[in-house]
């Protein structure tokens, strides 16, 4: 049997690059929780830099969808995004934002039903419906024990509780989940009507928006000057005969190694949606996002009672049964028992 190498070198870079992604995301939000902004524009800039560079060989390759069709989805996956990462100023642990982004299959059935009149049968139904329960166990729990956590040098006097800034941060989730699924459903169509071109796709929706983050540059320029001014790390550089010790912000360093993995994590997924079938890339992502959760909670100590084990392993049992993973794989198994005793009775001949 012939190893997909192109295949297996994505999944590989997919564990990679975005568990170690969100390794460096929670290090940052652990020093500044309202970094969100100035995050998104970071990885929007590498990754448009990087296809400006490789993609679109600085403009000279025509681009195969129109400019006009990339208008919307820029749009949607710009809101999406800054959404999603400014939910950490509002008081949001990370395994309540893992967790959360892990609903995108209740928010693809819910927009299907509304936008395609799409039907579904029991099982999808009913793992929709675990997801839903996990999510909100999930968050009812993690409302008891809300903390403010803003950057001490960006606090100011409210009149509203530490509460109310949470429930601000769930909806901002709540709505990247809705927006999320929406521009699934509008690439659809894009990729129907052009074809797949993953990453020229990939370079416009990261480089069309930049010019929107000039509404946040003081935002960005605040945390900017937080990462720049935080703890120093040195070290020692290996040059022969002299003694040379380089010292930058530890922040810095995290949203280097943040933004290149982002880029990895990215790419390695829109590999694997060529190369392989959907319940394969289902499998890979949900595996994904168990394996950094159980990092976040090992390694960084964070709070998960009985109540969120329960919630998560309803959201990824779900996501498992939507797929249908375990007929599909039983049935490549029986398809497998069949075609030994012919691979058998050909090798005889």
């Amino acid at each position: 049997m012939a190893i997909n190498i192109k295949a297996l070198l994505a999944t590989i870079f997919v564990f990679v690059g975005c568990c170690s992604n969100v390794v460096f995301l929670e290090l940052i939000i652990k020093i500044d929780p309202g970094a969100g902004n100035l995050i998104t524009f970071s990885q929007f800039l590498f990754i448009a830099l990087e296809g400006l560079i490789f993609t679109s060989k600085f403009f000279t390759v025509r681009p195969k969808i129109g400019l006009r069709d990339y208008v919307k989805l820029v749009v949607l996956f710009f809101g999406a995004n800054v959404c999603n990462n400014y939910a950490f100023n509002f008081n949001i642990p990370m395994p309540l934002h893992m967790i959360f982004r892990s609903g995108s299959l209740m928010a693809n059935m819910i927009m299907g039903i509304i936008l395609l009149k799409k039907r579904y049968n029991l099982r999808q139904y009913s793992s929709v419906a675990m997801i839903t329960v996990g999510i909100i166990l999930c968050t009812l729990v993690s409302s008891g024990d809300v903390k403010d956590n803003t950057h001490p040098t960006l606090k100011v006097d409210t009149s509203f509780s530490d509460f109310f800034w949470w429930s601000v941060g769930i909806a901002l989730l709540t709505i990247a989940l809705l927006v999320t699924a929406y521009m699934g459903i509008y690439q659809e169509v894009i990729y129907k009507r052009y074809g797949k071109h993953p990453n020229e796709a990939l370079f416009y929706t990261h480089m069309l928006p930049l010019p929107g983050f000039l509404i946040m540059a003081s935002n960005i320029a605040q945390h900017w000057s937080i990462a720049v001014s935080s703890e120093a790390v040195a070290v020692a550089m290996p040059v022969p005969g002299v003694s040379w010790t380089l010292s930058f912000p530890l922040m810095l360093f995290y949203l280097l190694c943040n933004v290149v993995t982002q880029y990895i994590c990215i790419s390695s997924v829109y590999v694997l949606t060529t190369e392989c079938a959907s319940l394969t890339v289902t499998l890979v992502v949900t595996l994904r996002k168990f394996v950094s959760l159980l990092f976040s909670i090992i390694y960084f100590r964070n709070p998960f009672t009985l109540s969120h084990w329960l919630g998560t392993i309803l959201v990824f049992f779900g996501t498992v049964l939507f797929a249908d993973v375990l007929n599909q794989l039983w049935a490549a198994y029986q398809l497998r028992r069949k075609a030994e005793p012919q691979a058998v009775e050909y090798s005889r001949i």
